[in-house]
Formats: C-alpha cells, sequence, structure tokens
C-alpha cells in the first residue's frame, strides 16, 4: 500500500474521560445552586424579626415577668440580636441562677431557665427571706409560699457580704454548716418531723429546736450531723416523750455515746443503738 492511500484512523476517547467531564458538569451545577440558596437564605435571615419569646424551665419566677423584661426586643432583627444583651437583663431577677437563650429561624426566641431553689427560710430586718443552696438571700414570693412550712428556718445570721450578682450570701463557713445539717436531717426518720430551726452559732455551739420542746440541742459547727440527729432521735424518744417537753433548757448532742442535758445529767447511748 503506498503513502497516498494510507488513511489513519480516529482515535476514540476513553470513556472514563467523558464521565469525569460529566460529573464535573454536575458538581458545578449543585455547587452553584447551594450559593445561590445561601445567597437567598442570608438575604431572608436579614429580613427575620423576633416575633416571640417562649420560656422553658419556669416554675419559681413567672413566665410573664421574664416576658415583660424582653419586650421590648420583639420586632428587633433576629440575626442581629445579641442574647448577651438579653441575658443581662434577666439576670437582675433574683431567683434566677442562669439562663441559655438560642434564637430559631422562625423568629422565635427560646429561654432554658436554671431557677434557684429555696431550701431554708430567715427573717432579717423583719422580712422573711429565703435561702438558696449556695446561701444566697431571696425575697419572699408567693410561688413557694405552699412549701414554706416545710422549709427549715434559719437563725443567728450575722456574717453576709454581697456578691457580684448583687445578692447577700451568708458566710461560706455558715452555708457549709447549714448544707451538711440540711443533707444529714433529709437522711433522718424523726428528726426532720420534728426540727424546725437551726441557730448558726460562733465556738460550735450552733444548735437545733422543735415547735415541741423549748430545749436547744446543741450540734455544734463540725459536723458529724447524721450522728449527732440519731442521738436526737434516741433522746426524744427515750427520755423527753416520757419526763416531758420543757424538762431540759439545753440538750449537748456533741459528744459521742453521751448526750449531756444543762443540769450536768449524763445519759449513756443504749450499746443496741447503731448510731
Amino acid at each position: 500500500m503506498s503513502d497516498s492511500e494510507y488513511k489513519e484512523e480516529p482515535r476514540n476517547l476513553p470513556a472514563s474521560s467523558g464521565s469525569w467531564f460529566a460529573r464535573l458538569f454536575i458538581f458545578i451545577i449543585i455547587l452553584a445552586a447551594l450559593a445561590a440558596l445561601a445567597f437567598y437564605a442570608s438575604q431572608w435571615k436579614k429580613e427575620v424579626v423576633v416575633r416571640d419569646f417562649v420560656v422553658d424551665g419556669a416554675s419559681i419566677i413567672s413566665e410573664r415577668e421574664l416576658i415583660l423584661r424582653l419586650n421590648l426586643f420583639k420586632g428587633r432583627n433576629l440575626q442581629n440580636l445579641d442574647t448577651g444583651e438579653l441575658k443581662k437583663r434577666i439576670m437582675t431577677i433574683p431567683y434566677l441562677r442562669n439562663a441559655e437563650i438560642g434564637k430559631e429561624m422562625n423568629g422565635v426566641v427560646r429561654i432554658k431557665i436554671f431557677e434557684r431553689e429555696p431550701v431554708a427560710l430567715t427573717v432579717l430586718d423583719g422580712r422573711v427571706m429565703a435561702i438558696d443552696g449556695d446561701g444566697f438571700l431571696l425575697p419572699e414570693r408567693k410561688d413557694f409560699s405552699g412549701h414554706a412550712p416545710k422549709l427549715l428556718k434559719i437563725s443567728g445570721i450575722t456574717r453576709l457580704h454581697m456578691a457580684s450578682n448583687g445578692l447577700r450570701q451568708l458566710d461560706r463557713c455558715d452555708i457549709a454548716l447549714m448544707r451538711d445539717f440540711l443533707d444529714a436531717l433529709s437522711q433522718t426518720d424523726y428528726a426532720s418531723l420534728l426540727i424546725g430551726e437551726l441557730y448558726l452559732a460562733r465556738n460550735n455551739m450552733a444548735w437545733c429546736n422543735t415547735a415541741q420542746s423549748p430545749a436547744r440541742f446543741i450540734v455544734g459547727n463540725d459536723g458529724n450531723y447524721k450522728e449527732k440527729l440519731k442521738k436526737f432521735e434516741i433522746f426524744w424518744q427515750k427520755v423527753v416523750s416520757k419526763k416531758g417537753f420543757d424538762s431540759y433548757e439545753t440538750v449537748d448532742l456533741r459528744f459521742r455515746d453521751r448526750i449531756f442535758t444543762r443540769d450536768t445529767l449524763s445519759l449513756v447511748v443504749p450499746q443496741n443503738v447503731s448510731l
């Protein structure tokens, strides 16, 4: 065959090359669509305004009280809303311990609140105040008045300081004493039904009393309240219930295996009773 008769056959591109171009084309289209959606979404977000507030976790604090403080933010642009500003405005409520604020795309601002839970009551300057587990003093509210008779009364408060949140707070030693005593009291069978007041005295002389008897039951400031309250229950059942509620002025529960009264009478705790 002569050179003039020679014809070069056309070369076919590999099939994989064509599919690669197709995938690239589809990818570019998807990318462009996503970019367009992102653009329109950003434009839409700029037009969304705050239309409502939803409160979760409110028990003592009323939702109305919270929302009244936030109504001025209604109608503001949701995207530019400063949640820190909202939180700062509501954190002035004494019973509010913390809050988490989130924005939803439908214009709703959701507020999850964490309340301060009263664990005791006190009276200062003629005003009834609640005390939470962190020792903060809180104004009495009707919201928990139904539970007030069940709360231990704390007296003898002499040391208070102003915390950074604007609330008065017990001295840290008094907070620790209160917590330990309340924890031990919650684990008792009878003492929790009888004891109504804890007096925060110095020099290891903290004492408690009951509504039935004027006696001061000295528990001290050095802990071991579970053991002391067990001795209180034994003394109440074995002695007070038989001799009468007015038989003693003071009953000292601080000593191991013995209970001393003001008239120097010493009573040995029965050996078959587990303290």
